[in-house]
């Protein structure tokens, strides 16, 4: 065909890894379908996309399948002794965990062979090049015996013969969240069984039929570990409860929900295979990201745009560039990494700058950038690094800050670098990145690509009325906006939490003035009046237990915490320090249990006023600071010194370095309250935050920027980001929110009023009960004392209790429940027993041979663990029995019924009655609690060695290893040294059940002891 000038081609277009838009396909079938029926027209779907259907029942089969598959991929034939030493060392290595099988995947997938002949040969386990050279099949029904117990997986994808995708089904009408938890027992039970190929899936997809979600691995296995040890390990609260599960949608947000749709999206073959070879990121904490759709799609049209505008010749053009609209904490920073590391690899793109504003770039983010490319993130002043960097033709990704590039930009005028193919991303490109540093940027480089991340957009609107007229609004610094996710969506998806915004009075008058424009002194006085300030700190000391819910408790990291954290916005310098001493002050005479750890941090800021209430404030100096300011922060910083054994200043390195370590603590919740001007209000990151107190105007991006300091998920019981306003931003809260999300959005992204959830309300058609009528009914039909009899029943129970739990969880926030309780503690106490004891009968019932008897019912066990008794509780009530001289019948119910409603004490009770039972005249109850413990754990630990003949050095350096690091170790070869011999390969998997019998063992033992002792053995 003769070439035709008009119609060359200018972009191929690879499908599109998120569908466009998509029309859910109309459903006639309106007859029951059983988990079978559903598990088999999933099947045939994925048979009608050419998945290659597979009959396997043994392991045996699914490792033959596997050398099959490997030998089609590689064009290779292994003889049978490489085949055996190639599988036995890479692929079934039984000191690999699913974080080094997850590295093998995604990283280490081309493994060498040492053929029988003396050369060494590559064998690619995964093409990532080619992605339609890998084969995909699908099996259902695999059974393994050699767990704990025999379990049915229901269905796998295999890619070149390993397991990477599982599904698990449930039928319709059941709680996917069921899904998820028996996921969750195979984990425990049997994945890791045999060769332990089930350890390789990457993503695992759940669904009831009318709801679908995925997943990643490392979500469920931290997931596991949490629940067995009641800790996490490394890094910030990894995310990993069922709130972590994802949608899959179209590129407009939309969900495909229904499983045959997800089954033509999802897994469209080329789908699968791009997020499994494109769209996982695996982080320097060894935890596997599986990216959400819009995530992906925003990655996609960059992509898109760059290979167009090339080809377009559109380069050094807002033409050849774009805005991407994330929410904040919708994830932009994974997706603009993924999106530079795709870039990259272009082969006309010379380099990838990566542009972050010099307070984003905090240890984790550089982390996180270095795993991409060693040395690309560098924290230094110096623009040296940067220019060798540039120079450097190996270095395809570089992090930097604006500040360094501006500076570089003005010291080497005419550089080569100016002209080569460059892509600028800049992460959250609002503010500082427009006006002067923008335009010599622009100006400087001639061959550019420039896109932005943003989860506030400068639209005219919220434009400042400063500053270049050309560059006021995002879309004139960036171009055309590419994707939108916004607040509404994020929560929608419960990718982040709605807010429940409380407006405080202090000062009638003078609260609505905006301190803007109207420079009006008499009302500026008014609002800082000592006696405002002194009470507004009152009001928050009052109110911070029950806003931070300081009696919820939760694990993060290897420690048990109460309770969240929070930051206080003011509106200046002067503010700052008034309110800081205020707190001292008051905090004075505080008792221990009352007093809060304050830290404050402000420095210079640019002094233009923004029109979002926020200034650009400089963490790195503090030299342009009044004598006065210093001096105070000076001191303010000596408080924090002694409070943490630190040694920071004011002087530009150390203060750096204070701003550092302030962020690190903020986010491991050792601070109670951080003060600030302006900083921490844009692009910091805590989960553990649920409080932000302002006194300050916020308006527009500002406002919606600090608000989303408080809604990062973490876990059931943060439900909601908590604003307490001492001026009345409630207009400005609603302008913002409408410019943001949409007209409608208030009702989604802020919380309802404390009548509605108390009394009840209407969403849409549906009446949703209030607390007050579901209490009520739980105390008509299941009053306090009376045995729950029948199936039935205790279902009806546990489905009200949780909707009581989930809702409560709401209301203790709110000052009005207060008295309003309807319940009394040991009211609680009896329902939170009842409640354990039933989560207790069903699991065993889960476990055993009953098919499916939980199936219909979640439990709140988080929300239960959050009102939690602690030994320190009992062995009060234990001295006040002893000092009643032992006399007291009533305390010693009353123990035990606090015993019976704690989960973590349940496993302790016998204990806890013996100490009692022991106690005399002379005793003294602490001590002899700690004797009696430790006297306790040596008998119990010696009696577990004698009866599973285990070697009694290696069991107790197990145990103190354990009590050292705050988790049994599940994996890798200490356990083994443990066991006595038994053979590997004995018939019936003899050694896998002795090795389970025994972690089990020495689990409960660690669970037992390890919070009631001091950590040593």
């Amino acid at each position: 065909m003769p070439s035709n000038k008009k119609y060359n081609l200018v972009a191929e277009n690879p499908q599109s890894t998120v569908v466009a838009e998509y029309t859910p396909q109309y459903r006639t079938a309106k007859a029951y379908q059983s988990e079978a029926e559903l598990e088999r027209a999933f099947i045939e779907q994925l048979g009608s996309q050419a998945y290659e259907y597979l009959s396997i029942a043994s392991e045996t089969d699914l490792v033959l399948n596997l050398r099959k598959q490997l030998e089609k991929l590689n064009d290779f034939t292994f003889s049978d002794a490489e085949w055996e030493a190639f599988f036995a060392e890479e692929i079934a290595n039984p000191n690999q965990s699913i974080a080094e099988k997850t590295a093998t995947i995604q990283e280490d997938y081309i493994k060498n062979l040492k053929c029988d002949d003396g050369t060494v040969k590559n064998i690619y386990l995964f093409r990532k090049d080619k992605i339609h050279e890998n084969n995909l099949q699908v099996i259902n029904q695999y059974t393994t015996e050699e767990g704990q117990r025999s379990n049915r997986y229901d269905v796998t994808v295999l890619v070149n013969g390993l397991p990477l995708v599982h599904i698990e089904l449930k039928r319709r009408g059941v709680a996917i969240q069921e899904a998820f938890n028996q996921i969750n027992r195979y984990q425990r039970e049997s994945f890791w069984a045999g060769s332990g190929l089930f350890e390789y899936v990457q993503v695992f997809v759940i669904s009831n039929g009318t709801h679908t979600k995925y997943y990643s691995n490392t979500t469920r296995s931290e997931h596991i570990k949490e629940s067995i040890e009641g800790s996490v390990k490394k890094g910030k609260r990894s995310s990993n409860s069922f709130e972590f599960t994802s949608w899959w949608a179209d590129a407009t947000n939309r969900p495909i929900t229904d499983l045959v749709d997800f089954a033509k999206t999802f897994f469209a073959k080329h789908v699968l295979l791009n997020i499994l070879t494109r769209y996982c990121v695996f982080t320097a904490e060894k935890q596997l990201l599986v990216m959400r759709p819009y995530q992906i799609v925003a990655t996609e049209r960059i992509l898109s745009k760059i290979e167009v505008s090339t080809n377009y010749k559109k380069l050094g053009t807002v033409e050849a560039g774009g805005y991407i609209w994330h929410t904040t904490g919708s994830g932009k920073t994974l997706t603009s990494f993924k999106t530079a590391q795709l870039v990259s690899k272009l082969p006309y793109v010379d380099k990838v700058l990566f542009v972050v504003d010099r307070k984003d770039l905090d240890y984790q983010t550089m982390r996180e950038y270095d795993k991409f490319e060693k040395g690309a993130a560098n924290s230094n002043t110096s623009t040296a690094i940067l220019k060798r960097q540039l120079e450097d033709s190996n270095a395809r990704i570089i992090i930097t800050t604006i500040q360094k590039l501006d500076r570089f930009i003005g010291h080497n005028k005419g550089h080569t670098i100016f002209n080569g193919h460059i892509v600028l991303i800049f992460d959250e490109c609002h503010r500082s990145q427009f006006g002067e540093m923008h335009a010599e940027i622009t100006k400087a480089f001639k061959s550019y690509h420039l896109f932005g991340f943003t989860g506030t957009p400068i639209f005219a609107v919220n434009a400042s009325a400063g500053g270049r007229p050309d560059f006021k609004t995002t879309a004139q610094a960036f171009g055309d906006k590419l994707h939108t996710y916004t607040i509404v969506d994020a929560i929608a998806d419960r990718n982040v939490l709605p807010f429940k915004v409380d407006y405080v009075s202090t000062v009638r008058e003078a609260e609505d003035i905006e301190d803007k424009k109207v420079r009006d002194i008499d009302r500026e006085a008014v609002l800082a009046a000592p006696e405002r300030l002194a009470n507004i700190v009152k009001y928050i000391r009052d109110h911070f237990d029950q806003k931070t819910k300081r009696n919820s408790f939760y694990k993060l990291k290897d420690r048990r915490l109460s309770g969240f954290n929070s930051i206080f916005a003011v509106s200046s310098i002067d503010a700052a320090k008034k309110y800081y001493a205020e707190f001292q002050r008051q905090l004075k005479d505080a008792p221990s249990d009352k007093k809060l750890k304050i830290a404050l941090i402000y420095s210079f800021g640019v002094n233009e006023e923004e029109i979002d209430g926020v200034i650009d404030e400089n963490s790195e100096d503090t030299s342009g600071l009044d004598k006065s300011s210093r001096d105070f922060l000076e001191n303010a910083i000596k408080d924090y010194n002694v409070m943490f054994g630190t040694s920071y200043d004011t002087s530009s390195d150390k203060f750096q370095n204070y701003y550092k370590d302030v962020s690190e603590r903020v986010k491991n919740r050792e601070v109670d309250i951080l003060l600030v001007v302006n900083m921490f209000l844009t692009g910091f990151d805590a989960t553990t935050l649920n409080t932000l107190w302002v006194d300050k105007n916020l308006r527009l991006h500002g406002l919606l920027q600090a608000y989303s300091r408080t809604n990062r998920i973490l876990n059931t019981v943060k439900t909601f980001g908590n604003i307490v306003c001492f001026r009345n931003l409630e207009k400005a809260t609603n302008e913002s929110i409408a410019l943001f999300g949409d007209k409608e959005a208030s009702g989604i992204v802020l919380l309802k009023s404390y009548d509605e959830y108390y009394n009840g309300y209407k969403d849409g058609d549906k009446e949703v009960r209030g607390y007050k009528s579901l209490v009520e009914e739980l105390l008509t039909k299941f009053p306090v004392g009376e045995r729950i009899v029948g199936e039935q029943n205790q279902k009806s129970f546990i489905r009200l209790y949780s909707a009581i739990l989930r809702v409560r969880n709401i209301l203790i926030t709110f000052d009005e429940f207060s008295g309003n309780e309807i319940l009394t503690e040991r009211d609680l106490q009896d329902y939170h027993s009842v409640y354990i004891d039933l989560y207790n009968e069903f699991r065993k019932a889960d476990e055993g041979e009953k098919e499916n008897i939980n199936d219909d019912i979640v439990f709140e066990m988080e929300l239960i663990k959050q009102i939690e008794i602690n030994i320190d509780y009992i062995l009060g009530l234990v001295k006040k029995y002893h000092e009643d001289h032992i006399k007291n019948r009533e305390l010693l119910i009353d123990i035990n019924k606090a015993i019976d409603s704690s989960v973590e004490l349940r496993n302790k009770k016998d204990l806890i009655n013996q100490f009692i039972a022991s106690l005399d005249a002379h005793s003294v109850v602490d001590e002899d609690w700690q004797k009696y413990v430790e006297k306790k754990k040596i008998e119990e630990l010696e009696d577990i060695i004698k009866h599973e003949n285990l070697d009694h050095d290696e069991t107790y350096k197990f145990v103190r290893n354990a009590f050292r690091n705050g988790s049994v170790a599940t994996t890798g070869t200490a356990l083994a040294k443990v066991l006595p011999p038994v053979s590997r390969f004995s018939p019936g998997g003899e050694r896998s059940k002795k090795r389970e019998s025994v972690l089990d063992k020495l689990t409960r033992f660690f669970e037992r002891f390890f919070d009631i002792s001091d950590g040593k053995i």
